[in-house]
């Protein structure tokens, strides 16, 4: 038995985090590197889907079709060297083809009949959820469990998830046909929600060219999974100082409407405000920002990074703000 493991062991040493900071930055350059066989631009789309990754964070990614999401999210897959679903979400999808069903079986030996449960695809370290919006508020609901608690609950029975577990999800324009919104709920379990917008022109030329040849690029493993959750205890373990918490909590506070630190611009805009949730996030964001530049702890820079995704999909503005072109970043003024 290593020390690591008896009970009541100690945290590793200051040396021994000090080279795994070492470890985690290196892996966050190779992990790009091996993406960018595949992808063409979209950096800070990838560095804080990594983020979010080493976090321990769920993601959901917004754009219109065609931007390469799911093609992103299957090439982390293949660096991570992670078990990988994808669920394609559609109208007629129910919440037992997510989480799996209890089927009834014949036992050969007894002629018995007995119940067996048949794992969804929800029983993957990724889980690709394709256009998730594309399905009802019932199917989407089917993920709540799974994304806060890591475990599935059928028939009764409670069922843990692969460790490490993430559900990384595609949305659609809430706007275009046949696509419905994502409940409060649900989007509060993603910790970032990511705007993947269009390729800049030398960008575009770039992915036409290298899309319509003979397709190379093969992606090599940067993680096992061991070695990811190693590396996602670190980022938990680096401080984050007491201003900082102070300073993450201010922020989220202020998106309140009913709170006394608020602007007239929130109070006048903002319907519901985030959440303690949010707080959390902004925390674990900046660590794992600070973490994949090296350094063994996170500033405020860290903070402001990842607050517009981290408070972006937590903020539900009202028709005046809509009306009057408002938008988040605009209250937020980072």
């Amino acid at each position: 038995m290593t020390a690591s493991s008896r009970p009541g062991a100690q945290a590793p040493t200051t040396n021994d985090d000090l080279q795994m900071l070492v470890r985690l930055r290196q892996a966050h350059q190779d992990l790009k590197t091996q993406i960018a066989q595949r992808i063409v631009g979209q950096q800070d789309i990838v560095d804080n889907l990594l983020a979010a990754i080493l976090a321990g964070g769920h993601a959901l990614l917004v754009g219109v079709p065609g931007l390469a999401k799911t093609l992103l999210i299957q090439t982390l897959a293949d660096a991570l060297a992670l078990s990988f679903n994808r669920v394609q979400f559609t109208p007629d999808l129910m919440p037992g083809d997510i989480t799996g069903t209890e089927l009834l079986e014949e036992d050969q030996a007894t002629g018995r009949r007995i119940f067996t449960f048949a794992p969804g695809p929800v029983f993957a370290s990724i889980v690709l959820a394709d256009e998730i919006n594309r399905a009802p508020p019932k199917t989407q609901a089917a993920l709540l469990q799974a994304m806060q608690e890591r475990t599935v609950t059928v028939a009764g029975k409670t069922h843990k998830l692969p460790n490490p577990f993430f559900v990384l999800a595609t949305q659609n324009p809430i706007e275009q046909e046949g696509t419905y919104s994502l409940p409060e709920a649900q989007r509060d379990r993603f910790m970032f929600e990511l705007t993947v917008g269009y390729p800049s022109r030398e960008e575009e030329e770039l992915i036409v060219s290298s899309t319509t040849g003979v397709m190379t690029g093969e992606v090599k493993p940067v993680l096992t999974a061991g070695e990811l959750v190693g590396l996602q205890q670190l980022v938990r373990r680096i401080p984050a100082a007491p201003t900082l918490v102070r300073y993450s909590v201010d922020l989220v506070r202020s998106t309140r409407p009913t709170d006394p630190t608020s602007s007239a611009d929130v109070r006048k805009y903002v319907s519901f405000g985030a959440g303690p949730r949010a707080s959390q996030y902004l925390i674990l964001g900046a660590k794992a920002r600070a973490a994949m530049d090296g350094r063994a702890a996170p500033d405020i820079d860290d903070v402001k990074g990842v607050a517009l995704s981290v408070l972006g999909h937590r903020l539900l503005l009202n028709f005046q703000a809509e009306a009057e072109g408002v938008t988040v970043e605009k209250l937020l003024k980072l």
